[in-house]
Parts: structure tokens; sequence; C-alpha cells
């Protein structure tokens, strides 16, 4: 089958946004989907007259301006592959006609996201929101409504399992962007590397955030921890997310598995809320390392350093070290290594 032609447009007004309910049609690839207004590509037409025909005709409005976000290459898994020209639009008149296509409807912009959407919508709703400039988005589904990649401007975006609050999964796969937009929880994998001492016992090894993280930068934090990609496993992310941060390659053999810390916070960073929660399966490592073996990831780790237990406790309890570890983590860390607290 040849790829479609289609635009897409989010018409905006007082603060929401005009949302189609694709309720009519039997066979339909949107069925039961919230989708803003637009259709396919007739003979000869623009992605601009394609744009103000299909607002016309669905919504009896006629479009003032707009602005051209992007390019969504959608592949749906039947069989459907189709490229979305995806506009806004915050200038508009005429009188609102009845659509064919579903059930017209004004909804608040913030619980837009709270509708039956296609994951992947998400994930350009997020693009606008934050003002991104022309992106070009592929998204490709299993057929069965699950997002199975998506990649922005030819980088692939990394995909969450999101999680029941027992750690099974929901079914939903969700963009690493919206899954912390929303607070959606998620599995990650905390590597905690301790050589012994005469202080408290063990030191710890602590690596400094990059300055250019999404959150928590230049923070000390964990020796290597890391999310887990959708449909992967603790123990081989555990491992993946130390050869990639410390350039360590290790066995299965090398950790031992603490069991699991729930944990989450709320902040701003870059001028945009982040919500995180997470299910961490939490490992220690006792293999010996020396400092020069390990080899960085720029843009993860900007340095480590070995710390008493002790101390590095006492530095996240009076926030006298400038660090992003959890009180509750390092007090599992005690308990399992028979440290007296």
């Amino acid at each position: 089958m040849k790829p479609e032609l289609s635009t897409l447009c989010y018409m905006e007004k007082d603060g929401q946004y005009l949302m189609l309910h694709r309720v009519v049609k039997k066979k339909d690839v949107n069925k039961d989907k919230w989708i803003g207004v637009g259709g396919h590509f007739e003979t000869d037409e623009s992605p601009e007259d394609c744009l103000l025909r299909e607002v016309r005709e669905e919504t009896g409005y006629r479009l003032l301006s707009w602005r051209f976000r992007g390019i969504v290459t959608f592949v749906s898994g039947n069989g459907v592959t189709e490229y979305m020209h995806l506009f806004t639009s915050d200038s508009f008149e005429g009188e609102p006609a009845p659509c064919d296509e579903g059930v017209l409807e004004w909804v608040d912009i913030e619980k837009v996201w709270n509708l039956n959407l296609w994951e992947g919508d998400k994930i350009f709703f997020r693009l606008i929101d934050e003002d991104a400039p022309f992106f070009s988005l592929k998204l490709v589904y299993n057929g069965s409504g699950i997002l199975v990649n998506a990649e922005l401007n030819g980088r692939k975006l990394e995909l969450f399992d999101i999680l029941n609050e027992d750690g099974t999964k929901t079914g939903i796969v969700r963009e690493r962007g919206v899954a912390h937009r929303d607070g959606s929880l998620h599995g990650t994998v905390h590597m905690w590397f301790i050589r012994p001492n005469e202080k408290s016992g063990f030191d710890l090894l602590l690596q400094k955030r990059s300055s250019t993280k999404d959150s928590n930068p230049g923070c000390y934090d964990i020796s290597s921890a890391g999310h887990m990609e959708a449909g992967s496993e603790p123990l081989p992310s555990a491992l993946r997310e130390i050869r990639e941060e410390l350039g360590l390659s290790l066995s299965e053999e090398d950790l031992e598995y603490v069991g699991l810390h729930p944990a989450g916070f709320t902040a701003v960073f870059y001028g945009k809320p982040f919500r995180d929660r997470e299910l961490s399966h939490v490992y220690i490592c006792r293999k010996e390392i020396r400092e020069e073996d390990l080899h960085l990831q720029a843009e993860e780790v900007e340095e480590v350093r070995w710390m008493d237990f002790a101390e590095c406790l006492e530095g996240v309890r009076t926030f006298s070290l400038d660090h992003c570890i959890y009180e509750d983590e390092l007090l599992m860390l005690a308990s399992y290594l028979h440290i007296p607290v």
C-alpha cells in the first residue's frame, strides 16, 4: 500500500483545544480516539490547501492564521503508513458546524492528556507545549495500539513500560518525556559499587551527574543508574547501564540483588515540570575497581568519587552534600550490609 498524506490541526481558544472524538466510522484506524481535525490530501493539494479545506469541512471554521509544527510519520502496524502534516491555529472565524467524522468538543488543554489518545500523540503534544522548533516525528505501533518505536528528528526516543503499583505492567508503553511530565510509574535500576573501609565499614562510589542532565544536573547520585527500556528485564538493564555510564563490562554474578525501592519527586528543571515516580531494582557490586579503569559517559557522568557510607548518609540527611540520593535507599543498603546507623 502507498503511504497516505494528511493534515492534522489543533485549534486553540481560551486555553482549550478543539478535539474530535472518532466514534462514527466502524472501520477507522482512529476508532474511539480523540484527535485534532484534518484529513487526507486531494489531488494537487499542498499541505496548506488540505488544512484549510479539511478544517472548514469538519468544523465550519475558516482559519485566519496557522503554524506548521512538524511532520509525523505514523505507522499503524496494520498496513497503514501516513505522513501527517501537523498544524496549530489560534485564529479563525465562522460558526461551528457538526462533523460527520465524530463529535467535536472544546477541551481544557491540561485535560486533553486524560483522554483516550494515541501514546505517540502525547509526544507531539509535549513538543507543542515546549514550543519545539519544526520537527520530524516517527511513531511505530504494533498493530494493537501499542507504541513500539518513536524517533524525533532521526534519533530514537526512550520508551518505558508503565507499571501498576505492585510492579506489574499495565500494557501501556510511554515515551520518557511524557512519563516524566505526568508522573507515570516506571521501572529503573540502581547499582551501588562498594568497597570495605575501616570507618563505617564501607565506601560508596558516587557519580556526579552531568550538568546537562534533564533532572538534578550536577548532583551526586548512585554509582550507576538508569531507566528500564520497554520490554527489558532488570538485570540486563543494570549491566547495560554500567557499561554505558562507567565503561565496565560486568557479568550477572558481579551484582547482588538488594530489593525494590519505590520513590518519586516533583520539581521544575529548565522551566518545565518534572514528575518522577519510579520502582527501582537495587543492586550492589563488591567487585574491586579503580577509578582509572572507568570510562565515563560524558553526557551522563561528570566525575566519580568514593565516600564513606556514614559520611554520605550524613551528607544526604543534612544536605551538606549536593545530591539526589534517597535517604531510605541508603538505609536499605545499611540493612542489607549490616551497617549500624
